[in-house]
C-alpha cells in the first residue's frame, strides 16, 4: 500500500471512530441529558434555517452569481408557492398544493418562454 492509501484509510477509520464516539456518547449514557431551554428554542428554528440555506442559493443564483434579470422562472415559482402555502397552510393537502402551484408557474415560464 502506498503512503497515500494509508492516509486515506486512517482518515476513514478516524472519522468513523469520531462519529461513533460523538453519537454513542448520548445513546449509551446511563443518565438522561436534559437540554437547556435556550437550546430547545433554538432547535425549533434549525429545520427552516437548513431549508433556507439549501433552497435560497438554488433560487437566487446561477453559476454562483446572483440572478440579475426578472426573466427567470425560479423566483416567480417560489413566490407563487409561498403565497399558496400562506393562503392554504391549514388545508389537508397544503404541501402537495404548494408544489403543484409552483410547478404550474415554473413549467410554462421555463418551457414556453425559455426563462
Amino acid at each position: 500500500m502506498s503512503e497515500r492509501e494509508v492516509v486515506v484509510w486512517l482518515t476513514i477509520v478516524a472519522l468513523g471512530l469520531v462519529t461513533v464516539l460523538t453519537r454513542g456518547f448520548f445513546i449509551f449514557s446511563n443518565r438522561p441529558w436534559p437540554m437547556p431551554p435556550w437550546l430547545e428554542r433554538g432547535l425549533l428554528y434549525a429545520p427552516i434555517a437548513a431549508l433556507a440555506a439549501v433552497i435560497a442559493p438554488e433560487v437566487l443564483t446561477t453559476q454562483g452569481q446572483f440572478i440579475d434579470t426578472w426573466r427567470d422562472a425560479r423566483p416567480w415559482a417560489t413566490l407563487t408557492s409561498a403565497l399558496f402555502f400562506l393562503k392554504f397552510r391549514h388545508h389537508r393537502h397544503a404541501v402537495l398544493g404548494t408544489m403543484i402551484a409552483g410547478m404550474v408557474v415554473f413549467l410554462p415560464l421555463r418551457v414556453s418562454l425559455g426563462w
